[in-house]
C-alpha cells in the first residue's frame, strides 16, 4: 500500500495542480491533456480511486472526454447509455451530487448496479460551471463507502472551477461555438488515444491502464501533445520499443 502523503507533500501537489491549470490561461495547451490531468490530479490529491470527466456537446448531451481508469470509463459510458446517474443529475441541475453509500441509492438502479459491479461503493459529482453556464461534470469514485471531508469537497470543486475557466477563458460571442469545437477535438483525440492504448497493450502484454500511463508519461517527458503521440503510435511513425521495454 502506498503511504499516505504528508501534509506538506499534499500541499505541494495541490499547488502544482493549480499551477498547471493556471498555465492554460496564458499559453497554448492540449485540451485532452487538460482533461486527463484534471482526473489524475483528483485521484492524486483526494482520497478517491478513480475520476471521470464529461462535457456537454452542442445539443446539450453529455459526452465522456476522460477517465482515470478503464473501470471508471466503462461506468461513465454505461451512465450515458442508460441515461441515468449522478453526473447527469449534476450537469442538469448545475449542482453537486453526493452518494456516500451506493448500495442504498435508489434514483439510478442500473447505474448503481454497474458501478458496484466494477468495485465502486460511493460517488461524488461536481459541476463544471461558470456564471450560470454548466459545461460538464466531474465524477469521483470510491471503492469504499463514505462521504468526503469538507476540505476535499472544496478542493474538488475548485479544480473543476479552474478547469472550467481554462476552457472558457477569453471567449465571449464565440464562446459556445469554440467550446463545441474543443469538445469535438477532444472526442476525436480520445478515440485515437484509445486506439493507441490498445496497440500498446497488445504489443506489450500489459493492461490498458498501464498502457495509458506509459503513453502519457512519454508525452510529458518528450513535451509532445498526448493526442499527437497517440496518433504517431497508431500510424506507426513512433517506435514503441523503448516505451514497452
Amino acid at each position: 500500500m502506498t503511504p499516505a502523503p504528508t501534509p506538506t507533500q499534499r500541499e505541494e501537489a495541490l499547488v502544482s495542480a493549480f499551477v498547471r491549470l493556471a498555465d492554460t490561461l496564458v499559453a497554448d495547451y492540449d485540451v485532452i491533456e487538460l482533461f486527463h490531468a484534471l482526473c489524475a490530479d483528483c485521484v492524486e490529491l483526494l482520497d478517491v480511486d478513480a475520476a471521470g470527466l464529461l462535457f456537454g456537446d452542442q445539443r446539450g448531451s453529455l459526452r465522456l472526454v476522460s477517465a482515470s481508469t478503464e473501470a471508471a470509463q466503462l461506468v461513465e459510458l454505461f451512465q450515458l447509455q442508460s441515461d441515468q446517474g449522478p453526473c447527469l443529475d449534476c450537469y442538469t441541475a448545475g449542482s453537486q451530487v453526493h452518494v456516500g453509500v451506493l448500495a442504498h441509492e435508489t434514483r439510478w438502479p442500473r447505474f448503481v448496479a454497474r458501478a458496484r459491479d466494477h468495485g465502486f461503493a460511493a460517488v461524488h459529482a461536481f459541476p463544471l460551471k461558470l456564471r450560470g453556464q454548466t459545461i460538464g461534470a466531474l465524477n469521483l469514485f470510491h471503492s469504499r463507502a463514505g462521504g468526503m471531508p469538507d476540505g476535499d469537497l472544496a478542493i474538488a470543486q475548485a479544480l473543476a472551477d479552474v478547469a472550467t475557466i481554462a476552457v472558457l477563458s477569453g471567449r465571449h460571442a464565440q464562446e459556445r461555438e469554440e467550446l463545441t469545437e474543443q469538445l469535438q477535438a477532444a472526442l476525436r483525440s480520445r478515440v485515437i488515444i484509445e486506439q493507441a492504448k490498445g496497440i500498446l497493450a497488445e504489443r506489450g502484454g500489459i493492461p490498458l491502464d498501464e498502457a495509458f500511463v506509459r503513453l502519457r508519461t512519454q508525452a510529458r517527458s518528450s513535451r509532445r501533445r498526448l493526442s499527437d503521440l497517440a496518433a504517431a503510435v497508431v500510424d506507426g511513425t513512433f517506435d514503441t520499443t523503448d516505451l514497452l521495454s
